[in-house]
């Protein structure tokens, strides 16, 4: 913007036009005053005139002998400086006109002093001093016009300096002292970070104008900088906010997983945890016979998906549903890996317990083989040998014999069960594939249709669980098929609504008599021992046709098993 005004340009002139109406006012009083130092004088001499006209009357008649001294002094009175002062340009025309009517009329008056010609004199005298009298009135009135001209150059510079002082300082007010104030108030907005301060006066063409411009477009850049940088310290405020719960979250996650061996609750637990503290509507684990969640599924919300992987090993997928904004990528990234590395570490951990396990039953199961089996078949060989040897005429002792050889048999009969038993392994901590091949054989060497139904969750039993509840399956069909001649067996794996394990086995046989085991067995006894190992029950129901064993355990972690 261009100063078309400049406010110091103006000020600059109403000040020189002060001083110079100071000047003038001054100067020309002075030059006034000096002009009429030598008034008085005049109007003295120009009174002393009418004095010496009568003294010359006086010698015409009684003393001629000073007429001509005084004669002398009344031309040099006439001719003093005093009154040729009056012949200057600025002097009235009155007064220069009556003042040389006075010196132009007396060389003639001065004619009529003869004392033959006296009378003439007496007669023209009066006018004559008439006339110095009108000459003494004007130089009178001279000097007043004089003394009025000074009084009113100096009112009028007076007034007109007051006047020009008064419009400076109204100028400066208004164009100065106002925007000024206004520049303070604004800059004490803005210093105190307020941007809202009074609008400042930007048509002024003026230097203020100019400033009140430059500081507006200043302040409302500032303002722009100002508002960038909070939203920049805000954004990076919640970044860090953000930052701070994603680490305290994945550290409280961390805890959790490493508070305790991981279990299937451990998993739970922590889906909760992050579901509530993030909101979500639903949080959940999504793999082959693993299902945790946290939360209700809800029809419309959208899904989100990331892969739950660890060294090249797909092991299922992170899912979850929201109605606010996702969490961020970062959060759900890093749960991920945590989860996937804690569930890669859960089933290493469930293989190698596992493998223990069957690593110890399968030496026990050697043993057997090697000590009990070796010697039931050398005494089937003995007594072999002793039928072969006793008379046919002793049939007591051959009833003997063949109730011992059925006892052996049936001995032998169940060191072969038990050792299938040592035998079953469970691959990759699966207990689905283990039953199916535990089913295989049986379905094998029975004419019963067998059917398995099962619900997800069997994946997340450990390895001693998932012997016990292999065995006492295996012990449940074993007796519908021998002792039941069932038909139709069914085997159905669930959870409650309590999140109990519940194993149901039903078949359509003729039913159990009793629950209470004949000498010699011990089927029913296991089967109930292994149910308490697993802190859970067995139910032994009989049915209208056929009968139900129901187990029903809670899920646990597995260093509390026994």
């Amino acid at each position: 913007m261009i100063v078309k005004r400049p406010v110091t340009r103006t000020m600059a002139r109403a000040l020189s036009a002060i001083v110079l109406l100071s000047l003038l006012t001054t100067g020309l009083a002075l030059l006034t005053l000096s002009s009429s130092l030598r008034d008085a004088e005049a109007v003295n001499v120009a009174g002393s005139l009418r004095m010496q006209i009568y003294r010359l009357a006086w010698d015409t008649t009684r003393d001629p002998q000073q007429l001509t001294q005084h004669i002398q002094i009344y031309q040099q009175t006439l001719s003093s400086p005093a009154l040729q002062h009056l012949e200057r340009p600025w002097v009235p025309k009155e007064v220069a006109s009556r003042y040389r009517y006075l010196r132009d009329s007396w060389p003639q008056l001065q004619l009529t002093l003869q004392p033959e010609r006296a009378q003439i004199y007496q007669q023209r005298v009066a006018s004559y001093v008439s006339e110095i009298d009108r000459f003494v009135l004007a130089l009178q009135h001279y000097a007043e016009l004089k003394m009025h001209l000074v009084a009113a150059s100096s009112l009028f510079g007076f007034l007109a300096i007051v006047a020009l002082a008064l419009w400076t300082i109204r100028f400066i007010r208004r164009n100065v002292v106002h925007p000024l104030d206004s520049l303070v108030t604004a800059s004490q907005y803005v210093e105190q970070a307020n941007f809202s301060f009074p609008p400042l006066s930007v048509s002024q063409t003026t230097e203020l104008g100019v400033l009140a411009q430059a500081f507006t477009h200043m302040a409302e850049r500032l303002h722009s900088h100002y508002r960038l940088l909070e939203l920049a310290v805000r954004n990076k405020t919640e970044d860090l906010t953000q930052a701070n719960r994603t680490l305290k979250l994945l550290y409280e996650c961390s805890q959790v997983l490493t508070s305790s061996p991981l279990n299937p609750e451990l998993f739970q637990g922590l889906l909760r945890l992050v579901q509530r503290r993030e909101a979500l509507t639903l949080l959940s684990i999504a793999s082959d016979g693993i299902d945790f969640q946290a939360g209700v599924a809800e029809d419309g919300l959208e899904w989100h998906r990331l892969p739950l992987q660890q060294e090249d090993q797909s092991l299922g997928e992170l899912c979850w549903q929201t109605r606010r904004a996702p969490p961020a990528d970062e959060l759900m990234q890093s749960l991920a890996n945590m989860l996937a590395r804690s569930l890669w570490i859960w089933q290493t951990q469930k293989q190698y317990q596992q493998m223990l396990l069957i690593e110890e039953r399968s030496t026990i199961a050697r043993e057997l083989h090697d000590s009990l089996a070796q010697s039931l078949s050398f005494l089937r060989i003995q007594l072999t040998l002793l039928r072969r040897n006793v008379d046919h005429t002793q049939p007591q002792a051959q009833s003997i014999i063949a109730e011992f050889d059925r006892a052996l048999a049936e001995a032998y009969q169940q060191l072969r069960e038990l050792l299938t038993t040592f035998r079953l392994t469970i691959e990759q901590a699966d207990l689905v594939q283990a039953m199916q091949a535990m089913i295989a054989p049986l379905q094998e060497q029975s004419h019963a249709a067998i059917a398995f139904d099962y619900q997800s969750g069997l994946q997340t039993l450990d390895a001693q669980q998932q012997v016990h509840v292999l065995q006492i399956a295996r012990e449940a069909l074993l007796n519908a098929i021998r002792h039941a001649q069932a038909q139709q067996i069914h085997i159905f794996y669930q959870r409650d609504e309590d999140a109990f394990h519940l194993l149901t086995i039903e078949d359509d046989g003729c039913g159990i008599r009793s629950l209470e085991e004949p000498p010699g067995h011990y089927g029913l006894t296991i089967m109930a021992e292994r149910a308490a190992r697993l802190s859970g029950s067995l139910l032994i129901t009989p049915q209208t046709r056929g009968t139900r064993v129901t187990l029903r355990f809670p899920p646990r972690p597995a260093h509390r098993l026994a």
